[in-house]
């Protein structure tokens, strides 16, 4: 379960950084028209940046659905080697859920 949350906040980490990737452009974008030479340095660099996390940012998403295929063939295999033991499972997980929907 560990391992799951450890991907979703994996998955929300990715989504947000593409949120401060647009707007880092977007601010590049807005201050082109500035001038002087040190911005035009400072924006360089961010420029570079950018493109070094988007790099890395794309490596990320590759590997985080790389490990969700493997995981999805190794729950398929589980499932088709151990039918039973996966349906008693799922039974189990849906009498908790309707239990704690219920309280409600």
């Amino acid at each position: 379960m560990n391992a799951l949350s450890h991907e979703v906040s994996k998955e929300q980490l990715i989504a947000d950084f593409h949120v401060v990737v647009a707007d880092a452009e977007a601010l590049l974008k807005a201050t082109a028209n500035q001038g002087g030479e040190k911005l035009a340095e400072v924006r360089a660099k961010a420029e570079e940046s950018l493109r070094i996390a988007k790099a890395r940012m794309l490596d990320a998403q590759q590997a985080l659905l790389l490990k969700t295929k493997e995981a999805a063939r190794a729950t398929d295999v589980y499932v088709h080697e151990n039918p039973w033991n996966a349906i008693g499972a799922a039974v189990g997980l849906g009498v908790l859920l309707g239990f704690l929907l219920g309280r409600r």
